[in-house]
């Protein structure tokens, strides 16, 4: 297949899709088919066939469609109309009378110039919702792979790093290094051999960002995959994928074999010069394969321990070979920056946080779901106007941002810009995406051993400050949110938790107390509330707590 050849595939897709009346799209992801959504997709499949409307309306799976919490959703075309909660009867009343009548079923209806979409710029989620989620001829229709054939055409590996640097793009799997910066490293590098990585192990809690990008669009991260291996000289990709996501693996493997049979992944891709192949390796579900050398060590098939660093990945990474490892979100982000520049991408977003974020919110709002918002936008707007404030009778207290190696930002903070700099003052990070929203009935003391519970069991016992020091701290968490703890428990909590950030081997020791300490600096009174009055201990004072904690430990 040439670039003409795939434009001609547009083409005629996109005269095959003016055919219908209406086209029907009910989100299949995995939030909707736990909802229901199969029961919904008969329903109208065999209303649609009753009503003699199967020649001119099209009824079709797509990914995410945003609105998670009001799910099964289904969205019908011209309009756009949206519903939620769709029930098999429901789906009955809008072929009925949406489609067979032009009258939307108008208290399902949803608002769609609501703030939870009107304030989204969508630029990795552009196609979810609009697109069959396994077709990669509507993915061709909508621009998908036009961008690598631009590059194969078009640009030198170099210009094309050259471009991602110009774009600001920084990784969004959290610590937001540099994209463009990594690359030119591995460009570099002198080796027989490269490789191209995609983390997909996304293990933070209440996180669902990349799963929902490689069951809604997974050619966008192919594609992007696709440039990033012409622009560092790699010609064999990985994408590591927790085995938890398995909808997101059977698409993924459906997106692969589709894009290889049109020649767009394999040999000679577009009839060049370039190859590239692309497998999977499916992960076991240990939160420490995110950390990326542990990742590598995995994909290898050994154990997922982390290594020391240097040397970094970009320089020795799978097999000893220079290896480029971004995100999902990373990778979804490239074919348009190429598509449309890297100053269009650079205009969006702060100076040094450009483009855009997806996250994943969940909690107490009334709006629960994937958005995409612009860097900096300040976190008042995602809470209030975008996941619609906090329920009735409740008022707004923290936002957990980064999961467990994250921290948890008080309401006096509302009007923080969320970007990478900004977070950072207050003791928390962007992290993969996952937003979680606490209202006025949540314990800040359970919720930094919630987290902690997470890391302890998480660990991978490599090194001792981690694998030894989380499980204390939790044990004087624990020992506090029980209302036993003393004020030497609450001194000694905070110096283990400095103790475990400045000595464990990898980010995921490193990080662990970040929601310990960041509840501690704006929830002191939280904790000292629940502290015992020295006078309550039998010792005369210092209530044992090195003693106590020593004991618990050995159970």
């Amino acid at each position: 297949m040439t670039l003409e050849d795939l434009r001609e595939l547009a083409g005629h897709e996109q005269d095959r899709q003016t055919k219908f009346r209406f086209r029907i799209l009910y989100c299949s992801s995995a939030g909707c088919v736990s909802s229901g959504c199969d029961d919904v997709k008969k329903t109208l499949r065999a209303a649609l066939d009753a009503g003699g409307f199967a020649e001119t309306c099209e009824l079709i799976g797509t990914g995410c469609l945003g609105l998670c919490g009001e799910g099964p959703l289904v969205l019908v075309q011209p309009g756009p109309v949206m519903y939620r909660h769709v029930t098999p009867a429901i789906a009955q009343r809008i072929v009925d009378e949406h489609i067979a009548q032009g009258k939307p079923v108008e208290e399902h209806r949803v608002n769609l110039a609501d703030p939870f979409f009107a304030a989204q710029t969508r630029i990795v989620l552009e196609r979810m919702g609009t697109i069959n989620a396994e077709s990669i001829d509507e993915c061709i229709a909508a621009g998908g792979y036009e961008a690598l054939g631009k590059v194969l055409t078009e640009m030198a590996p170099e210009e094309v790093v050259a471009e991602i640097r110009k774009s600001g793009l920084r990784g969004r799997g959290g610590a937001g290094y540099s994209t463009g910066l990594k690359w030119d490293i591995v460009r570099k590098g002198k080796a027989d051999q490269k490789y191209v990585v995609c983390n997909a192990d996304e293990g933070d809690p209440g996180a669902f960002m990349d799963r929902s990008v490689l069951e809604g669009d997974p050619h966008r991260v192919l594609e992007g995959m696709a440039i990033a291996g012409y622009a560092v000289g790699a010609n064999q990709g990985f994408i590591y994928v927790r085995a938890e996501y398995p909808l997101a693996i059977d698409r993924l493997r459906t997106a692969i074999r589709q894009a290889e049979k049109l020649g767009l992944l394999g040999n000679r891709i577009l009839e060049s010069q370039f190859n590239f192949r692309i497998d999977l390796r499916i992960g076991a579900g240990a939160f420490v394969c995110g950390e990326e050398t542990a990742l590598l060590r995995s994909v290898m098939g050994r154990r997922g321990r982390p290594r020391p660093r240097p040397p970094y990945p970009s320089e020795s990474g799978l097999w000893g070979k220079p290896t480029l490892i971004n995100n999902v979100e990373t990778f979804a982000n490239i074919a348009p920056i190429i598509a449309k520049g890297s100053a269009w991408f650079s205009g969006i977003g702060t100076p040094k946080s450009t483009g855009t974020k997806v996250f994943a919110l969940a909690g107490n709002v009334r709006n629960t779901g994937l958005i995409e918002v612009p860097m900096g936008i300040p976190l008042r707007r995602i809470i209030f106007d975008i996941a619609g404030g906090t329920p009735e009778g409740t008022e707004f207290k923290a936002a957990q941002t980064g999961g467990p190696s994250g921290g948890c930002i008080p309401k006096e903070h509302l009007d923080l810009p969320v970007d990478y700099e900004s977070l950072a003052t207050v003791g928390s990070i962007m992290g993969s995406g996952g937003m979680i929203v606490m209202d006025s009935t949540a314990s800040m003391v359970d919720v930094a051993k919630y987290f902690m519970e997470f890391c302890m069991d998480e660990s991978c016992g490599k090194c001792i400050p981690c694998r030894v020091g989380t499980k204390h701290i939790y044990l004087l968490l624990d020992k506090i949110s029980r209302g036993e703890g003393s004020a030497e428990d609450f001194g000694l909590l905070k110096e283990l938790c400095t103790m475990v950030r400045e000595t464990s081997l990898c980010g995921l020791g490193q990080s662990a107390p970040n929601p310990v300490l960041s509840t501690i600096r704006f929830f002191q009174e939280e904790y000292t509330r629940l502290l015992k009055p020295p006078t309550e201990f039998a010792d005369g004072g210092t209530g044992g707590a090195h003693a106590s904690v020593s004991a618990e430990g050995k159970e």
